[in-house]
Parts: C-alpha cells; sequence; structure tokens
C-alpha cells in the first residue's frame, strides 16, 4: 500500500538512538512508524500516557486508543473475524486497500536478529504493507522500523511450511480503515480535547509508587530468577514506565507548541523519571547477577518527579 524501501527507510524522531527508550512496545512503536509513514504526525495519539497506572503488578501495557485514532486521523481500528488463513486475509486486505495487525511469531522476523530471531519463540504484532506470494516476500512495520522477511521466514510467520499445522491457534488480527488526516485537515481542538479527558482518567494515586514498591520488593526474586528471567521482568516494569514517561515528555512539548501554555515544565520532569527508570533497570541487571543494590533514593526521585509533572499538567490543561 505505501512505497517503502526498508534500507531506505526513515523512522520517527522518537525511534532515535539519541532516546532514553528506544522503543515502548510492539504495538505502540508500530503506530508510530505507521501514523509517520502515512504523513501523519503520531504525537497527540500519545495522550493515553496521562491515564496510565500500576497496578502494583506491572506498568499498564499502554496502547493507541482505537476512539483516539479515529478522532484525531480518521482511523478506524476493528477486531477481525479470522475464518481462513491468515494469508488470505492480508492479500485481500491489501488489494482493498485495508492494513492489519497481526499477531506473528517473532522467531521468524529477522529484524530481531540477537533477540527472538531464530532463538525464542515470542508473540508480537506487525502490519503488513507489501505481499509477493510468488517470490514469498513480506513488507512490514514492526517496533520501531519497516523491514523485510522472505524465504523460510515467510514461510515460517504464515505457518506454511512444510505444511499448514491443523493445531496452530489463530492469531489476533485487527483491520484498518484509512480515511482523511483530520489533524492536517483541520480537527479544532480534538487533539487537546483527548488530552484532558486522559487526564481527567489518570490513578488518583501516584503510579511510580506503587511501581516503586514493587521493584523493592522484588529484589530477592530478581536476585535468584537470574539474567533470562529479568528482562522479562524489567519489560512490564521499568521499560513500560520509562517509556511511558518519555512519550510524555513529547507529547507535553507538542501541547506547549499547539497553545497550552506552561505545559512543557512538565518535559524535565518526566525526562527525569524516564532516566531514573533506566538507571534503575542497570542496578536490577546487578541484582539479577546475584548482587546486592540499593534502590530507595532513585525510586523515590522518580515518584516525585511524575507527581511534580503531573502538578504542572493539572494547571496547564
Amino acid at each position: 500500500m505505501l512505497s517503502l524501501n526498508p534500507s531506505t527507510y526513515e523512522t520517527h524522531s522518537i525511534h532515535s538512538h539519541e532516546r532514553v527508550w528506544t522503543e515502548t512496545n510492539c504495538y505502540v512503536d508500530l503506530w508510530i512508524e505507521l501514523l509517520h509513514s502515512l504523513g501523519a504526525d503520531p504525537i497527540p495519539a500519545l495522550a493515553f500516557v496521562l491515564s496510565a497506572g500500576c497496578d502494583g503488578r506491572q506498568w499498564d501495557f499502554v496502547k493507541m486508543q482505537s476512539e483516539d485514532l479515529r478522532a484525531l486521523y480518521g482511523i478506524d481500528v476493528h477486531e477481525m473475524n479470522v475464518w481462513r488463513p491468515i494469508l488470505d486475509h492480508i492479500r485481500e486486505g491489501l488489494e482493498d486497500s485495508v492494513l492489519v495487525t497481526v499477531e506473528v511469531d517473532g522467531f521468524w522476523l529477522p529484524d530481531t536478529s540477537g533477540t527472538s530471531y531464530r532463538n525464542n519463540h515470542t508473540k508480537t504484532t506487525i502490519v503488513p504493507n507489501s505481499l509477493d506470494e510468488t517470490e514469498k516476500v513480506l513488507g512490514y512495520f514492526h517496533n520501531r522500523g519497516y523491514f523485510e522477511l522472505s524465504g523460510a521466514d515467510f514461510d515460517g510467520v504464515f505457518n506454511l511450511a512444510p505444511a499448514p499445522h491443523p493445531e496452530v491457534l489463530l492469531p489476533y488480527v485487527e483491520q484498518i480503515r484509512l480515511g482523511r488526516n483530520t489533524i492536517a485537515s483541520g480537527a479544532g481542538d480534538r487533539d487537546l480535547d483527548l488530552a484532558r479527558a486522559h487526564f481527567a482518567r489518570r490513578p488518583s494515586n501516584n503510579p511510580v509508587d506503587a511501581l516503586a514498591r514493587r521493584v523493592i520488593a522484588d529484589i530477592p526474586l530478581v536476585q535468584r530468577s537470574g539474567p533470562d528471567a529479568f528482562h522479562l521482568w524489567s519489560f512490564g516494569l521499568l521499560r513500560q514506565c520509562g517509556a511511558s514517561a518519555e512519550l510524555a515528555a513529547d507529547l507535553c512539548g507538542y501541547l506547549e507548541a499547539r497553545g497550552v501554555a506552561g505545559i512543557g515544565a512538565a518535559v524535565p520532569h518526566f525526562l527525569q523519571v524516564a532516566q531514573g527508570a533506566k538507571a534503575v533497570q542497570f542496578r536490577m541487571a546487578r541484582a539479577a547477577r546475584g548482587r546486592a543494590v540499593s534502590l530507595e533514593d532513585p525510586l523515590a526521585a522518580m515518584t516525585a518527579s511524575w507527581s511534580a509533572a503531573m502538578d504542572v499538567i493539572s494547571i496547564a490543561l
């Protein structure tokens, strides 16, 4: 659908190597790149970070909200009834100018070389953009970029070789029906309304405080479990918190430029949370190697910074 070349593709600035967190999670990251490739600014759709919380088990697995995408960009996202082989649905969608999100096995995604590719079976989400069934080539959005897979990876990701396995469960698939970019054509204050709505749904208590208590309680667990378990543990806590905070800084910078006076003062506070989460993650990596760590001070600083940022937003919005 979109004329893209993986070798020349330029990612959105949110995914630059200068960032504290270059990735959030597969769903948010691919939507940032898809919106970017469609010529839309993805930052207004990050308002969900203002309502993010922590239930004491994990930081919210934040996602682009379908109602926000509709309001901002005229994009409709709906769960799809998968009743045929997924390849058939992708082909038909591309022929009709309908994209899909589809859950696949990261084992077959070459862009994950060094992590899951040909190493671990992991669930992740992609958006196919180009399909050549004769040559077995698929162009797809995943994480923070645009990539291609081919050959045996094509067969593997679509459960084709040596023959379709009947016990492979059908993936979760969403249709993406593209409309006009309402931000570019004049959306009024919908972006501001969404930011205010998400902020109104923010947790009543400081979510970083809940995260801090969980991190400290889990130190013995991480010390016993080792490095492999640490990465899984950290993803749902420190990475999601830190990346959400950095996206919140992006959102506040955007809102300041949109005329929300004073909200830019929240940016350094959110960046302090993002940097603090990365520093705590490094310390917990040492804990995963059996070392003693002290985390009370950096976690307290993160909690205070989140609170300060929310106080700024409360006044500005």
